[in-house]
């Protein structure tokens, strides 16, 4: 066997494993980044469709590594199939990208492709090749870097599990950051707009360049042949060590050690000790999806982004997560453990799980009195029997608006300060007047329960009752805009890009939702005079809020628009946030890095890659979970559901670590090195179809 070009005591093949693994994550982050926008402003798809779909690609991308797995250790060996499912990656990668390009069938020339199913068809076979590519190689990449260190150099692979970890989360991080910037540039060749190609062809070219490092590398590295259908051989072993335990279950039949040494009659002791580890380990995993099950995105969206100069929008503060990563695993890694080490605490992997799984729970716990601090802030919206009224007087005069045991009294262009809530069978009846007329005008409206509605008046007589769109904070912490045109003719306004369409005269638009920031916008309208302004600027837009912005003539005969709030802003800062980020970060550092490394080193050499997507299954899982969660229980209050989470964790962490206490580490190596010597004793070396463990390398170094 070959031994592998060193430097700093770490083989050099690492080097081209952990830059390829770089180039992958930015490629795969930096596509997942703008899918859901180019599912709804591309392909023309609605939010629930375009979050479907999205979460249905992620779920595909954590249980192809199954699959990879398996044709890695049982056919084609770690490298091919990297290499060969690479391949596929990149083709995916570069689809999904033509598919983007607006030109291939914009015939006529006028922006918008002419066939939509083209694209559609072929973003759908872009996404289902990434899905295979990148599931089928997250396994083989992290225990084909295991196999590149020799026995004794078990401190090396740990470090090089949190290099690898690293260039994940650097990769990803680096992506989320530039991927966006690129979207938002202008392209195209009859029509400009989002620069979707671009934007995908990043992250396709760096799939390519991430190939093409990972393929230099191949006269250095350390190739363990496959050695045939081991998963078949697992599956049959089980099999016939439980219908062999059933068929001898009366007691004449002494007990065996384990119940896997009821297969011994027909199977040999290496394999039977092989499936001995794997399924110690992959009981040990049960508890750990939970750990995945568990985020708290939605928060920063209830929240005030404003850090000082900074402004982060809600879905940025995902990458404090990454960032946070990047920083701690050096600092856990080189600093933490040695200092655990010399205080002489036996630090094992499953301890530091449990520690990560601690951290976690607690993160959740800081969570909640946060959660607690924005449910004061929060706006209430109707509940299921009752409806909320605000008035907008929209007139010149005073308007007084009765209600059933409350009056209230409007000067011209002002609202109510709140909404007013009803029970909606004790509605029974409004009435407008106005001191300078006699007559008394009763509102005819049939109120939808559980909503928000506006009755715009502008007469005694004159009125019009408007149901509100949101029934809750805006989602993603943007901030809604509506229009009240109170001139006689009809106007249609442009603002950031979106166009409010003939909005009729004394009417409502609906709300159109825009981040942070100052907005510009255009009143077009035959209304006024071509010689007067019809560019205006709202005011500079915070988080989470909403407004009406009222469209009148001034006195000059020109136009005027006043501002109106409908929801207030969020006030509840995002950098309280940090904490529990923080605490996170720590947990997953320690959980995520040590998972990795234990599942490698727990192995045995034939199934490394199996016992690596079985880690990343229990990722899927917790996927799975958060959707079931959220699907499922909708609790009243947010911060119950964090409580929730946390319980749920602390639960899992005592569980996992009674069942930690009881595991005995062990050494593959020595373990299969012992099988050789005595297989070799007995002659019967040359014969044995799994003594081949003995590492290939294509070059002698």
């Amino acid at each position: 066997m070959s031994k592998s070009r060193g430097c700093f005591g770490y083989p050099l093949s690492i080097f081209f494993i952990v830059v390829n693994e770089f180039c992958e994550r930015f490629s795969y982050y930096g596509m997942r980044a703008l899918l859901v926008l180019y599912f709804r402003n591309f392909l023309g798809w609605d939010d629930n469709l375009s979050t479907a779909i999205y979460h249905t690609f992620v779920a595909l991308c954590y249980l192809t590594p199954i699959l990879g797995a398996l044709i890695a250790d049982s056919w084609l060996g770690k490298f091919k199939t990297i290499v060969s499912l690479s391949i596929v990656y990149t083709i995916g990668q570069a689809v999904i990208s033509v598919s983007s390009i607006n030109d291939l069938t914009d015939h006529d020339h006028n922006g918008s492709p002419d066939s939509l199913p083209v694209h559609v068809a072929l973003s759908m076979v872009g996404l289902a090749l990434i899905a295979l590519g990148t599931g089928g190689i997250k396994p083989c990449v992290s225990a084909f870097g295991g196999d590149q260190f020799e026995e004794g150099q078990e401190k090396q692979r740990n470090r090089f599990f949190s290099i690898f970890y690293l260039a994940i989360n650097g990769g990803s991080l680096l992506s989320t950051i530039i991927t966006p910037i690129l979207r938002v540039q202008q392209c195209g060749i009859h029509s400009q707009q989002a620069c979707y190609p671009l934007a995908f062809g990043v992250p396709a070219a760096l799939m390519a360049v991430a190939l093409i490092v990972f393929v230099l590398g191949s006269g250095m590295y350390k190739k363990f042949q496959p050695q045939g259908n081991i998963m078949g051989k697992v599956a049959k072993c089980i099999g016939f060590a439980i219908k062999n335990r059933f068929r001898h279950r009366s007691k004449a039949y002494p007990k065996r050690e384990h119940w896997l040494d009821w297969a011994k009659e027909k199977y040999d002791e290496r394999l039977i000790s092989q499936i001995k580890m794997v399924t110690k380990v992959m009981f040990l995993y049960i508890p750990l999806p939970m750990f995945w099950g568990s985020r708290w995105t939605l928060q920063a969206t209830t929240m005030n982004g404003k850090i000082g100069a900074i402004e982060i929008q809600p879905d940025q503060m995902q990458t404090v997560n990454a960032i946070l990563i990047v920083i701690m695993v050096p600092i856990v890694d080189a600093v933490v453990y040695p200092l655990i080490a010399k205080c002489g605490f036996n630090f094992t992997s499953l301890k530091k799980m449990t520690v990560g799984m601690f951290l976690a729970s607690m993160a959740f716990v800081v969570a909640a009195p946060v959660q607690v601090e924005i449910g004061k802030t929060l706006p209430v919206f109707p509940g299921g029997n009752q409806v909320q009224i605000k008035v907008l007087n929209i007139g010149n005069n005073n308007m007084t608006v009765h209600f059933p045991g409350n009056s209230v009294t409007l000067a011209q262009m002002s609202q109510t300060d709140t909404f007013m809530t009803f029970d909606i069978d004790k509605l029974t009846s409004i009435n407008i007047s106005s001191s300078g007329s006699p007559g008394v005008t009763t509102v005819a409206h049939d109120f939808e329960q559980g909503h928000r509605h506006t009755l715009l008046v502008w007469n005694p007589s004159q009125y019009r009752v408007v149901k509100d769109g949101p029934n809750q904070k805006p989602e993603k912490g943007e901030n809604g805009i509506r229009f009240v045109n109170t001139l006689n003719e009809m106007v249609t306004i442009k603002m950031s890009g979106k166009v409010y369409e003939n909005v009729t005269s004394h009417n409502a638009s609906g709300y159109q939702f825009f981040p942070s920031g100052e907005k510009q916008y255009t009143i077009n309208t035959t209304a006024v005079a071509p010689t007067c302004l019809t560019d205006f600027k709202s005011s500079n837009l915070d988080f989470g809020s909403a407004y009406t912005y009222v469209i009148r003539r001034a006195s000059d005969g020109c136009l005027e628009v006043k501002e109106f709030e409908d929801i207030p802003p969020n006030t509840v800062n995002m950098a309280l946030q940090i904490p529990q980020y923080f605490l996170l970060t720590c947990g997953e550092v320690v959980f995520s890095v040590t998972g990795l490394e234990f599942s490698y080193s727990q192995a045995p050499s034939n199934m490394k890659s199996v016992l690596q997507a079985g880690w990343l299954l229990t990722v899927a899982v917790g996927n799975i979970i958060v959707l079931i969660v959220a699907g499922a229980g909708h609790f009243p209050k947010q911060w119950a559901e964090y409580i929730l989470f946390a319980s749920l964790l602390l639960v899992v962490c005592v569980i996992f670590a009674i069942m930690a206490r009881f595991y005995t580490y062990i050494n593959p190596a020595e373990i299969e090195a012992q099988f050789d010597e005595d297989e070799k004793k007995k002659g019967i070396g040359k014969e044995n179809p799994y003594s081949s463990l003995e590492p290939v390398s294509q070059t002698n170094m």
